[in-house]
C-alpha cells in the first residue's frame, strides 16, 4: 500500500466516526497535504508569529505552550489521529504568544492555511472544521472545569485515562506543566499509585 493510500485510510477511520464518506473525499483532502516530520523538541511554530499551516498527525505528538514566569507551561497536547495548530491564529489570522513543539519525533500531514481554508467549503472541509472546533472547545472546557474543581492527582489520572501511555511518550516536566504542578508533586502523585 503506498503511503497516500495509507494516510487517506487513517484519515477515514480516525473521522468515520464523527461522518462518514467516501475514500474519494479524502483523496481529495490528501491532496492539499504535505507529509512533514519534526524532531523531538523541534519547534512546529514560533510563538508571536502567525499559523501557517493546518496539520494532522500521523505518528508522534505535540504540545502547546505558553511562556510564561521564565518557562513555556503545556497548555494541550495532541497525538496520532488528531489534528493540531495554533487554531487561534488561523481563525484570526494574526500572532499569538502560542508555540506549537514536538515532544516526539514525529510525522504529520501539512497543510496551508489557505488549502484548509478553501477545502472548508467543501462537505468534508465543513465536518472536518466543525470537529475539530467542537473538540478543542471540549476539551478546554472540560480541563478548566477539572482544574478547579479536581486535585492534582485527579487531574492525573483523568490524563491517563484519556492518554493511556503518556507517561512513557511525554516528559514528566511537561505533564506537570500542563498539570498546573510542579515535576516534583507529579513525582509525589505517581509513587502514591
Amino acid at each position: 500500500m503506498n503511503d497516500n493510500k495509507q494516510y487517506i485510510q487513517f484519515l477515514k477511520s480516525s473521522f468515520d466516526k464523527y461522518y462518514q464518506t467516501r475514500t474519494e473525499a479524502w483523496e481529495e483532502y490528501v491532496h492539499h497535504c504535505s507529509v512533514v516530520s519534526f524532531n523531538k523538541e523541534e519547534v512546529v511554530k514560533e510563538q508571536n508569529t502567525i499559523e501557517r499551516y493546518f496539520y494532522y498527525i500521523i505518528e508522534g505528538s505535540v504540545g502547546l505552550f505558553l511562556w510564561k514566569e521564565n518557562n513555556f507551561v503545556c497548555l494541550d497536547f495532541a497525538f496520532e489521529g488528531q489534528f493540531c495548530s495554533d487554531y487561534m491564529s488561523i481563525l484570526t489570522n494574526e500572532p499569538t504568544p502560542l508555540q506549537l513543539r514536538a515532544l516526539e519525533n514525529c510525522k504529520m500531514l501539512r497543510m496551508s492555511k489557505e488549502s484548509y481554508h478553501k477545502i472548508t467549503h467543501t462537505p468534508l472541509g465543513s465536518v472536518i472544521r466543525t470537529v475539530a472546533a467542537e473538540a478543542s472547545f471540549m476539551d478546554k472546557q472540560l480541563q478548566q472545569i477539572d482544574l478547579l474543581t479536581k486535585t492534582a492527582k485527579q487531574r492525573y489520572e483523568v490524563l491517563l485515562s484519556q492518554f493511556p501511555n503518556i507517561q512513557n511518550r511525554i516528559s514528566q516536566s511537561h505533564i506537570a506543566s500542563y498539570l498546573g504542578i510542579t515535576p516534583q508533586s507529579l513525582s509525589r502523585i505517581r509513587r502514591e499509585k
